[in-house]
C-alpha cells in the first residue's frame, strides 16, 4: 500500500505582509504599492550602483559589514545613514570622481525604493526581477549605517548582529572605484592603434 502526501507550496507573502513587516517591525515607513514602496530620507538613505560593480564592492576586504543590501534587476541598493544622500555629490568631486560617469546614484529626503521581500518569507518564490535582501536589515541596524566620519553615528551594543562597516567616504570611494572598473570591463575591446 502506498502512502501519498501533498506538500503545500511555499507562501508568497502579500503586499500586507510585507507592509506590516516593514512597519511593524523594523519601525521603516511604507508609501504606495503595490508592490510597497520604502520611504528614504527618515530611517536611512540609499546609495545605487550596478550589481556586477555591487558584487565587486561586497568582495572588497573590509565590506563585510556594510550593513543592509538589496538587488533589484541589474541595481544593487546600500543602505546608508539619512542625509548621505545629499553629501554624493561633494563627496565624489572631494574623491576626484567629479565629472565622470560611474552610474552611481543616492536616494535620499522625499524618495522611494520598492520594498524587497521580507528575508525568509518566500524562498525562491519572488517574482523575476523583484527586490529581494542580499544583507537583510535587522532591527536597530539604521544606527551603524554608513555615515559621514564623526557624525555621532555609530550602534549601541546589541543593535546589529554585525559589527560596524565602513563610513560613508571609504564606500563612495569604494563603490566609484568598482562602478568605473565594471563600467570598462563592459566596453567593448578596442582595435589597436597600429594595426
Amino acid at each position: 500500500m502506498s502512502l501519498s502526501v501533498s506538500v503545500p507550496s511555499p507562501r508568497v507573502p502579500s503586499e500586507d505582509d510585507t507592509r506590516t513587516w516593514y512597519e511593524r517591525v523594523l519601525g521603516w515607513a511604507c508609501a504606495g504599492g503595490p508592490p510597497p514602496q520604502l520611504v528614504t530620507g527618515v530611517r536611512f538613505d540609499v546609495l545605487e550602483l550596478p550589481s556586477d560593480a555591487g558584487a565587486a564592492l561586497l568582495g572588497r576586504p573590509g565590506f563585510a559589514a556594510t550593513g543592509p543590501v538589496a538587488v533589484m534587476g541589474r541595481r544593487m541598493r546600500f543602505l546608508i545613514a539619512p542625509g548621505g544622500a545629499e553629501e554624493l555629490e561633494g563627496l565624489l568631486d572631494w574623491l576626484e570622481w567629479g565629472g565622470v560617469a560611474l552610474d552611481l546614484t543616492a536616494v535620499g529626503a522625499g524618495g522611494r525604493i520598492t520594498a524587497p521581500v521580507p528575508p525568509g518569507r518566500a524562498p525562491g518564490e519572488s517574482p523575476r526581477g523583484a527586490a529581494v535582501w542580499l544583507r537583510p536589515p535587522e532591527l536597530g541596524c539604521e544606527a551603524s549605517l554608513p555615515a559621514l566620519p564623526g557624525a555621532g553615528r555609530g550602534g549601541g551594543p546589541g543593535l546589529c548582529a554585525e559589527p560596524a562597516g565602513p563610513d560613508l567616504v571609504r564606500l563612495v570611494a569604494a563603490a566609484a572605484t568598482e562602478c568605473h572598473r565594471a563600467r570598462l570591463g563592459r566596453r567593448a575591446p578596442q582595435p589597436l592603434a597600429f594595426s
